[in-house]
């Protein structure tokens, strides 16, 4: 039986489902998933059999391809969520872990180009963990 994945973009606009399994879930702390996620990484999931069904707002998605590099961005043109892409080189979906609705199960396999990590990574397993907005004063 196959695993079905639902997900969506923030403003709810584009909403998809994939049909099978994840292969591999990365952690990309390379310069460019910085850049375009903001953040220390990039979280991944990767699949070369997976397929992909657009249930609404396909137009709403615009694709970024770095020149002169593999990297590839699916966002919503909307509110800017990142998105599934439908590899071209190499073939296979690679889906942000955080545009899903359903549960990931899959565990992340590595930490890619870690050589590239930001500097504040290192400690953050020791900062203070809080479940809401924490108050400034």
């Amino acid at each position: 039986m196959s695993q079905i994945n639902e997900g969506s973009c923030l403003c709810g606009q584009v909403l998809f489902a994939i049909d099978g399994e994840f292969e591999t879930f990365f952690l990309c702390h390379c310069k460019f998933c910085q850049k375009d996620t903001g953040s220390a990484h990039g979280a991944n999931l990767f699949s070369t059999k997976a397929k992909i069904k657009w249930l609404s707002g396909r137009d709403k998605i615009r694709t970024f391809n770095l020149p002169s590099t593999r990297h590839v961005k699916s966002f919503c043109i909307e509110c800017g969520s990142a998105l599934p892409t439908e590899q071209v080189e190499g073939g296979g979906l690679v889906v942000p872990a955080g545009s899903l609705d359903t549960d990931v199960t899959l565990q992340p396999r590595a930490h890619i180009f870690f050589s590239s990590k930001v500097l504040w990574y290192e400690k953050l397993d020791e900062i203070s963990k809080v479940d809401k907005f924490p108050n400034f004063k």
